[in-house]
């Protein structure tokens, strides 16, 4: 057997469940056979992304596509096979989970183009999905146009605070470098955290007053992010509500006293915004 054919078994034998962790994604229910998560190419509040546990295979039954290891980590960060075939290489048959950034080699490569107000009505309709008002969006992102080898894409852009963009689109998500946390600083001593530029934008809809706010963009920013979060007498957390997030807001409650832990909020959710699209779902099927 040819040593390219090995090393392309070896990176098609790396579990797919194991790899959705390590992006951050996690089982809603499973069993010795099968997994099904919520979809992690568009907003969904039943798990419709089925993982075929024997077969080591994926399927969105809402979108209508899957594919093996490989399928998932190019369409998950919109990079080529190749590029998907490196990373993957580097990553052990089996996996353990560490709340680290899964990141394409590609990202460098981005380059964005321009960054103007959110008008696009792909992009509204996004917004409206995430239960996101177009005035919210607009306070704090942009529509931001960008290229990738040659190509043309555009999606909601929150930037960070050197300068890079977390990019999220209906159809999969993406960042520019450099790579940092998003801080909005207004003088109080109140701070909220949160790990997506989503979750910031639900959390402001319902924290008012002289609230500053950090977005981590990564829960590998999470030490570095401790400087800032020690300027804060009261902080208030808003991560996720699995593996990661839980151990991200167990350190933090540790290290720093004035810490407080929200996600009671949104205790049988995800996350918050997974909270708040349900309860505009909910509104609507009363009126």
């Amino acid at each position: 057997m040819k040593r390219e054919q090995i090393r392309w078994e070896k990176v098609r034998a790396i579990c797919v469940v194991k790899t959705m962790a390590k992006a951050g994604h996690f089982p809603k229910r499973e069993t010795e056979k099968e997994a099904w998560f919520l979809s992690p190419f568009r907003p969904e509040t039943h798990a419709s992304f089925k993982v075929s546990k024997i077969k080591n295979l994926w399927f969105d039954h809402g979108a209508g596509f899957g594919g093996n290891v490989l399928d998932l980590v190019v369409r998950f960060y919109d990079c080529r096979l190749r590029e998907a075939l490196d990373f993957l290489s580097d990553v052990p048959t089996s996996l353990s989970f560490h709340p680290q950034p899964f990141v394409p080699p590609s990202n460098d490569k981005l380059i964005v183009k321009s960054a103007n107000p959110i008008w696009h009505y792909g992009l509204k309709v996004y917004l409206k999905e995430r239960n996101i008002t177009l005035d919210t969006a607009n306070k704090y992102c942009k529509e931001v146009h960008y290229s990738r080898k040659g190509n043309h894409y555009f999606g909601i852009g929150l930037q960070n605070d050197s300068g890079g963009w977390e990019l999220r689109n209906r159809y999969y998500k993406s960042s520019s470098s450099p790579k940092d946390i998003t801080s909005f600083s207004n003088g109080g001593m109140q701070l909220v955290v949160t790990e997506g530029m989503f979750d910031f934008l639900t959390v402001t809809n319902f924290c008012h007053g002289n609230m500053s706010f950090l977005i981590l963009n990564s829960l590998s920013f999470l030490k570095k992010a401790m400087k800032h979060i020690e300027m804060f007498k009261y902080v208030k957390l808003y991560l996720d509500n699995d593996n990661a997030g839980k151990e991200a807001t167990n350190w933090l409650m540790q290290n720093h006293k004035g810490c407080i832990d929200k996600s009671y909020f949104y205790k049988d959710f995800k996350d918050i915004n997974e909270m708040w699209i349900r309860r505009n779902i909910e509104i609507g099927k009363k009126l």
